[in-house]
C-alpha cells in the first residue's frame, strides 16, 4: 500500500509553534533567571510568527488534511489570529505581576504556549479525537499553570479541584463520543453529520451520547450546573493565570461547540436546543444572582463569566448563521472586556499585595483618573450599557433568539442582565464616590499603559462602530459552514 503524505500547509502554524516551544525551553535554560526577559521576548516573537504563518495561508476555501482530521477554514484562521493577539496581550499585562511573585519562569512561558497549541488544535479539529487531544493539551496546561505558585495552598487547592472536575468532564465527553461512534460508526465530524442526516444509527443511543457531550461542553464553558470549578479557580489562581483562563480559551470553546454540536450533531438540533436553553437560563440566573453577594472581585468576575456564557449559548440556540455569528461577536467582545478588567486588577496589585477585593477599587478616580475612566468603560460594557460594545453583543444574541421564536428567553435574559448591572455599577460607585484606602501611586510600564488605554478605548470605539467586528464574525461563519 502506497503511503500518501498529508498536506502540511494548513498546519504550518501548529508545527512551528510545537518546534518553538522546545526552543523556548532550551533558551530559557541557557538564559537563566537574570535574563528571563529574553524568554519573554522570544515568546512574543513566536506568537508573531504564528500570526504571520496563519495570515499568509488565509483562504476562504475549506481545506482538509491528515485524513480529514484537521480543517483549515476562515473561522479557524480568524479565531487563531485572535488567540495570538489575546495571548500576547496577556503576556504584556502579566510580565511585571509574575516577576514580582517569583513565577516568571520558563515553565510559565512553555505552558502558555502549549495551551495555545491546544487551542489551535481544537479550533481546526474536524474529528472527535482531534478535538479531544486539543482539549486535553489545553486543560493539562491550565491545571499546571494554576498550581505554578507551588508554595500557595490556595492555588494548589484550586488546581486540584480544577483537575478532578476537569477529568470528570473529560470522562463525560469521551463517553458521549463513544456513544455517537457506536451509533454512526465514525468519529469524523462530517461523516457523523452525514449519518445523522441519513437517519443511520439508533436515535436513542445518539441522544444519550448527546447528553454526555453537552455535559462536557457545559463544564468547558463553565455553564450551570457544571460551573463549580470556576469561582474557586478564578479566586485561587494567580491573577495573571486567571486572566489567561478567562480570555483566550473562550475562542477555543466557541470553536469546540461549533465543530461538535453545530457541524457534527447539527442534525439533532431539536434535541440539543432544549438542553442549551436550560444551560443558558440557569447560567444567567445563578451567575448574576450569586455575583451580587461576592466581596472578592475575582470570584465576582467568575460568576460574571458564568452569566456571560449563558448569553453566549443564546446564539447557538437560534440555530442559524446570524445566531452563530452573534455568539462569535459576543466572544470577541467578552475577551476584550476580560483582558481590560483583569489588567486593572494586576495594576492595582503591588509588591506582595493582591487587589482581590472589590473595596480595593475605592477612590481609584482620585489616585488615577485615567485608569478609573478605563475601568468605568469596561464595567459599563460588561453591564451592557450603550454605547459600549457589550450592549451590542447582548443585543445581537437577543435579536437572534427572538428571530428564532424564543421571545420568553430573550425577556428572561434582559431581566437577568438588569440584575447583573448592580454589581458592575457598584465598582463604578466605589471608584468615584468612595475615599481611597491608600494614596500609593499606580506605577506601571509604558507598554502596559498603552495597551490598557487601547483596550478601554476599543470597548468604546467598537460600541460606536460595531459593524466591522459584526461583519468579520458573519464572514467567518458563512465561509466555514
Amino acid at each position: 500500500m502506497n503511503f500518501i503524505p498529508p498536506d502540511f500547509t494548513p498546519a504550518y502554524s501548529e508545527i512551528f509553534l510545537l518546534v518553538m516551544v522546545c526552543v523556548v525551553m532550551l533558551v530559557d535554560l541557557a538564559a537563566g533567571e537574570k535574563r528571563r526577559y529574553i524568554t519573554y521576548l522570544l515568546t512574543q516573537a513566536i506568537l508573531l510568527g504564528c500570526a504571520f504563518l496563519t495570515f499568509i495561508s488565509f483562504s476562504t476555501e475549506t481545506i482538509y488534511t491528515f485524513s480529514g482530521m484537521f480543517v483549515d477554514d476562515a473561522m479557524a484562521d480568524i479565531l487563531k489570529i485572535m488567540v495570538y493577539i489575546t495571548v500576547s496581550a496577556v503576556l504584556v499585562y502579566s510580565y511585571t505581576y509574575v516577576r514580582e511573585r517569583g513565577i516568571l519562569t520558563g515553565e510559565f512561558f512553555s505552558l502558555i504556549l502549549f495551551a495555545t497549541l491546544g487551542m489551535m488544535v481544537m479550533i481546526s479539529a474536524s474529528h472527535f479525537l482531534t478535538l479531544y487531544i486539543g482539549l486535553e493539551l489545553l486543560s493539562l496546561s491550565l491545571y499546571a499553570l494554576v498550581a505554578l505558585k507551588r508554595d500557595s495552598i490556595v492555588a494548589t487547592e484550586a488546581a486540584m479541584k480544577f483537575f478532578v472536575l476537569g477529568a470528570l468532564a473529560s470522562g463525560f465527553l469521551l463517553y458521549g463520543m463513544s456513544m455517537v461512534y457506536g451509533a454512526t460508526g465514525s468519529l469524523h465530524v462530517s461523516k457523523v453529520a452525514e449519518a445523522i442526516q441519513n437517519g443511520v444509527g439508533n436515535h436513542e443511543v445518539l441522544v444519550i451520547g448527546l447528553v454526555f457531550i453537552v455535559a462536557g461542553i457545559g463544564f468547558k464553558l463553565s455553564a450551570v450546573p457544571f460551573h463549580m470549578w470556576a469561582p474557586d479557580v478564578y479566586q485561587g489562581a494567580p491573577t495573571a493565570i486567571t486572566l489567561f483562563i478567562g480570555s483566550a480559551p473562550k475562542f477555543a470553546a466557541f470553536a469546540f461547540v461549533m465543530r461538535l454540536l453545530i457541524e457534527g450533531l447539527g442534525g439533532m438540533v431539536t434535541d440539543w436546543q432544549g438542553m442549551l436553553v436550560i444551560l443558558a437560563v440557569l447560567s444567567m440566573a445563578v451567575g448574576n444572582i450569586a455575583a451580587i453577594a461576592q466581596t472578592n472581585i475575582k470570584r465576582m468576575l467568575a460568576y460574571s463569566t458564568i452569566s456571560h456564557m449563558g448569553f453566549l449559548i443564546l446564539g447557538f440556540i437560534s440555530a442559524d448563521w446570524n445566531g452563530y455569528s452573534s455568539s462569535l461577536f459576543y466572544v470577541f467582545t467578552y475577551v476584550l472586556m476580560t483582558l481590560g478588567i483583569f489588567a486593572m486588577i494586576m495594576m492595582l496589585s503591588r509588591g506582595g499585595f493582591e487587589a482581590d477585593n472589590i473595596s480595593d477599587f475605592k477612590g481609584l478616580s482620585k489616585r488615577n483618573s485615567w485608569y478609573a475612566f478605563m475601568t468605568m468603560l469596561i464595567m459599563f460594557s460588561l453591564a451592557g450599557i450603550p454605547p459600549m460594545v457589550g450592549f451590542y453583543a447582548k443585543f445581537a444574541v437577543l435579536q437572534a433568539v427572538v428571530n428564532a421564536g424564543f421571545i420568553w428567553l430573550a425577556i428572561a435574559a434582559v431581566i437577568f442582565s438588569l440584575i447583573g448591572a448592580f454589581y458592575y455599577l457598584r465598582i463604578v460607585k466605589f471608584m468615584y464616590f468612595d475615599a481611597p484606602d491608600t494614596e500609593d501611586p499606580i506605577i506601571v510600564n509604558n507598554d502596559v499603559k498603552v495597551l490598557i488605554s487601547a483596550n478601554g478605548l476599543a470597548v468604546l470605539a467598537l460600541g460606536i462602530f460595531p459593524q466591522s467586528l459584526m461583519g468579520l464574525s458573519l464572514y467567518a461563519i458563512q465561509n466555514s459552514m
